[in-house]
């Protein structure tokens, strides 16, 4: 066992000499600032927004339905939002917003 422990204790003392950090002082070898940034027509290039397909999809990102609408104003407002999650949308709606 003290045959194995001797080589493996002088290999672990080597690859900690090798491949420790540098010094922080040496700043050769880290990049700038200029190096990590590209330019904002680059960044355009390979991240494109999808496009909407259709005219549904379309008119349904812009025209939400009247429930839809509702449930946004209930989960704006923290109180009706923490109700809905107890007792349910229409009944915590119907409290804080009256008849829908």
């Amino acid at each position: 066992m003290k045959i194995l422990l001797a080589p493996l204790i002088v290999t672990l003392a080597l690859a900690v000499l090798c491949c420790g950090e540098k010094d922080p002082k040496d700043l050769l070898g880290s990049p700038s600032a200029d190096s990590i940034k590209i330019k904002k027509e680059v960044a355009n290039t390979f991240v494109k927004r999808q496009k909407r397909s259709s005219l549904y999809e379309w008119y349904s990102e812009y025209y939400k339905s009247p429930m839809e609408q509702m449930h946004e104003r209930c989960e704006n407002y923290p109180p009706c939002d923490y109700l809905s999650d107890q007792i349910g949308f229409s009944m915590a709606y119907n409290r804080f917003f009256g008849r829908y």
